[in-house]
């Protein structure tokens, strides 16, 4: 008989040797969009000329950073190898403890909170998602998923393309929220903003005392030209337009204890705070479970599917009088093979599910799901590009281009998005 306390242990080092030592806070991929920086706090800002963005749709991209397995978020029950156990005979999840079924697919135990949304008819999962073409390196993936635009040597994220089809253009209406550092989706020519939280929007210093401190920053940068002085009109302007959300309190909703509660407790102020913001990433880690993903009574995906559902629960609870005008999408950059390994684990696959909720979502289940194999290197296969599900999102809810966002692409009709 296995011990619980042997996958219990193994759980601890799940992850691949080319995804550990990354930090749950230190997931994003890419670096600073392109041109001179301005930082203020623990805050960065891309040169820019400051000016207001127009307010409308707001889309919130959650990534799940390091490959979620999505047969077990959302599980096909009546496929053969998942309904006899052939595929999972450990990991598996019994149809009977499945939530919201419809015949063809269920969702996990620990997606409780979120039935609320999906009972509403707000919530959406597209199944057999993914990249044009397998790609099992997480790093690769991710610049691959979120650059967005194959062949092309222009290293530029679709969410900055997005922003650059927008009207306005304030460095607020593109912001992630983490490190120092923006995910490659924003990553571009067009001006965003990074910061761990709202209260790192602002100047140091400045707060309690007179105003001198922040009238000589003016003093000192108002007259300069070049990239800096324009960097530096950005950061007063952005910080300037910023103050709303600041003076926003924090939700009263009740929020996990966790990276991603608190990463989308600071979203729902920004939105709340009404500052013209039209795209906000975020991150939640810790998805690579070669090992320990584990059972309903104990492992990482059960408490990752918990944190997931409890932190969207309450995100949207928070955004009150907001809540009509935000899209949430969360999606992998790859997916998990079928077949369990020996470790209660899986290891790297192909397709994956994606995740939808909020304004004009079309609530149900989407994708066509061939049938599976149990064989040790089967993969869940991809039946639709995952760029034609983000293209309903951007053209209804953004009104944006999609071929300025994903260039040369043509798209499926998934039907998942309603127009405005």
């Amino acid at each position: 008989m296995i011990k619980r306390t042997a996958p219990r242990r193994a759980a601890q080092a799940a992850c691949c040797p080319e995804y550990a030592g990354v930090s749950r806070r230190g997931l994003l991929s890419g670096g600073l969009a392109v041109g001179t920086t301005a930082v203020l706090g623990s805050a960065v800002v891309t040169a820019a000329p400051a000016s207001a963005a127009a307010a409308g749709a707001v889309m919130v991209v959650l990534s799940l950073r390091g490959a979620a397995d999505g047969l077990s978020l959302v599980v096909p029950y009546n496929d053969p190898v998942i309904k006899n156990g052939s595929a999972r005979p450990k990991i598996g999840i019994p149809a009977g403890r499945l939530l919201a079924t419809n015949g063809t697919f269920g969702l996990h135990p620990e997606l409780a909170p979120v039935l609320p949304l999906w009972n509403a008819g707000e919530m959406a999962a597209v199944h057999a998602t993914g990249l044009p073409a397998p790609n099992r390196s997480h790093f690769a993936a991710m610049e691959e998923i979120e650059d967005a635009n194959p062949g092309s040597t222009t290293r530029e994220g679709w969410l900055n393309r997005l922003i650059g089809d927008l009207p306005g253009t304030s460095p607020l209406q593109g912001f992630a929220v983490g490190g120092g550092v923006v995910p490659t989706s924003l990553y571009g020519t067009h001006p965003v903003m990074s910061a761990g939280d709202v209260e790192s929007v602002g100047f140091a210093g400045v707060d309690g005392d007179d105003g001198s401190r922040l009238r000589s920053l003016h003093t000192l940068w108002d007259r300069k030209g070049g990239p800096l002085g324009s960097a530096m009109s950005a950061t007063f302007g952005s910080v300037r337009d910023f103050a709303p959300a600041r003076d926003t309190s924090d939700g009263k909703s009740s929020y996990p204890n966790t990276d991603l509660g608190r990463a989308l407790s600071e979203v729902a102020r920004i939105i709340r705070g009404d500052v013209g913001v039209g795209v906000i990433t975020v991150d939640q880690g810790d998805w690579d479970m070669h090992s320990g993903l584990g059972t309903l009574d104990w492992g990482s995906m059960r408490n990752n599917a918990r944190e997931l559902a409890e932190a969207l629960a309450a995100f949207f609870d928070d955004l009150g009088n907001q809540r009509s005008k935000v899209t949430l999408v969360a999606f992998s950059e790859f997916g998990r093979r079928v077949q369990e390994n020996a470790n209660y684990g899986l290891d790297h696959g192909y397709g994956n599910v994606m995740l939808l909720a909020g304004a004009g979502v079309k609530g149900g289940y989407y994708g066509t799901m061939p049938p599976l194999s149990a064989a040790l290197d089967a993969d869940v296969p991809v039946t639709t590009d995952y760029r034609s599900v983000l293209s309903e999102v951007v053209t209804t809810r953004l009104k944006a281009s999609r071929a300025a966002v994903f260039p040369g692409f043509s798209p499926e009709p998934v039907g998942v998005m309603t127009s405005l």
